[in-house]
């Protein structure tokens, strides 16, 4: 079933507010690029500032910088003396938020669209006239050890995820964990920061994205009276990072911690990320994951693993295709009680000779392919959703054509599509397989 089809039953079914979203866009004179989404079907607005500068940015033996001036963000401006970011949000009956990946920093608010004009004022007040305090930067520096030591140190798998990712990318800055290295994180001082603020936060390092009840005209003029008047840095750097060299041998990484009550494995493999313009292998890349684990029992890892042999609770698989350089492409077991790690690794790799052999389903494909094109049709119902998938995309190197041509590039690829996608990035050349368990003697499998 072709998924030209599928959209012709999905039309049948689906909202009739479920349609292509009206995207236009802008550009200030001081570098800022605008992103307007018009939905009209209720008063309110998402607005987002993206800054192109996430943890891959970081200057060497700085790492957590980023992630720490997302918690900075929030502290007092020159103008705003009092941190009264999120309170004036909240009274407005908004709320808002932060977040920080490898490639970009995000700081977004909801609200009712006549508000918008004070949270670009409050936006742009802070692009440029933060006050780092000493105060300020220790308070949040223990926020920011805490929450590694809470969501990081004390979970095994975490921590197992960080030894894989380090040995996966031994070059690039993508083996750094984005809240950063403990002791780099104990090392950043005012100058740091300072010197990272006044680089990166600037308009012509911003993505501005509004999605809600607004027009063009009226997010421009606004995005002109508060973001336009802001200088944009002059020393910002090109974003070009170290590469990987060509990985000759695969890796292994065993982790052991006392705490592991479930043991299991996971492998990574080095995969090509999404290109501007030439979107296919990336396509084919996040159908190969559906195909192999994203979809759960209905998979080829879960359909054989967990239901026909039982020999494991769960599988899965993933693509980070949404990144500016070459990221992962992963696959995980884990085991039924009694079952080794490396008899699940030999029965997962039977699975993917298996796959290698036999091909793609033609009947897996189409439904992998319409789930995947439902998604698309129900992410446009989602105001946040939308304004997310546009901010991603300018600040990992896509255009707004490839965010409108990514459905049909899914739509366009073919069985072989993927099985040359899968025989070149499934190497084990390519590969780091790791295993979280505990000491022998202690639960270990």
């Amino acid at each position: 079933m072709r998924l030209s089809l599928v959209l012709g039953f999905l039309a049948l079914a689906l909202p009739a507010t479920a349609q292509a979203p009206l995207v236009s866009t802008f550009t200030l004179e001081n570098g800022l690029q605008g992103v307007v989404i018009e939905d009209h079907r209720a008063p309110v607005v998402t607005h987002m500032l993206w800054y192109r500068v996430g943890a891959a940015d970081e200057p060497p033996g700085k790492s957590g910088i980023a992630h720490f001036f997302e918690h900075l963000m929030f502290k007092a401006t020159t103008n705003r003396p009092d941190a009264d970011f999120s309170a004036v949000v909240e009274s407005n009956g908004g709320d808002d938020n932060a977040f920080t990946s490898q490639d970009y920093t995000g700081y977004y608010q909801r609200v009712a669209a006549d508000r918008l004009g004070l949270m670009m004022a409050m936006e742009a007040d802070r692009m440029r006239n933060l006050v780092l305090s000493p105060d300020d930067m220790e308070t949040e520096r223990a926020v920011v050890l805490e929450e590694r030591a809470l969501r990081t140190e004390s979970e095994p798998g975490a921590l197992m995820s960080e030894a894989r990712s380090a040995a996966l990318f031994q070059n690039h800055p993508y083996g750094i964990p984005v809240i950063g290295w403990r002791h780099e994180v104990e090392a950043l001082n005012h100058a740091d920061l300072l010197a990272f603020y006044q680089r990166y936060y600037a308009p012509n390092n911003a993505v501005l994205v509004v999605a809600g009840d607004v027009t063009p005209a009226e997010v421009e003029a606004l995005a002109r009276a508060h973001y336009g008047p802001l200088k944009p840095s002059e020393n910002l750097p090109a974003r070009v990072r170290p590469q990987e060299p060509p990985q000759l041998a695969e890796r292994r990484v065993i982790f052991e911690d006392q705490r592991v009550a479930s043991p299991y494995l996971v492998r990574i493999y080095l995969a090509q990320n999404r290109q501007s313009g030439n979107q296919e292998q990336a396509a084919a890349l996040s159908l190969l994951a559906d195909l192999l684990g994203s979809s759960g029992i209905a998979s080829e890892l879960g359909r054989n693993l967990q239901l026909e042999q039982e020999i494991a609770v769960s599988t899965g698989a993933w693509y980070s295709g949404d990144s500016l350089d070459p990221d992962e492409f992963g696959l995980f077991v884990v085991p039924s009680q009694g079952v080794s790690l490396a008899d699940a690794e030999a029965a997962m790799d039977e699975v993917l000779a298996n796959f290698a052999t036999e091909g793609v389903d033609p009947v897996q494909l189409a439904r992998v392919k319409s789930t995947r094109l439902a998604n698309e049709i129900y992410g446009m119902d989602d105001q946040f959703h939308l304004a997310q998938r546009y901010g991603v995309a300018l600040t990992t190197g896509l255009t707004l054509d490839d965010v409108a041509a990514w459905p049909q590039v899914l739509d366009a690829v073919s069985a072989e599509d993927i099985m040359q996608a899968a025989a070149e990035v499934l190497q084990m050349r390519r590969s780091v397989t790791a295993y979280l368990r505990a000491p022998a003697g202690e639960n270990a499998q």
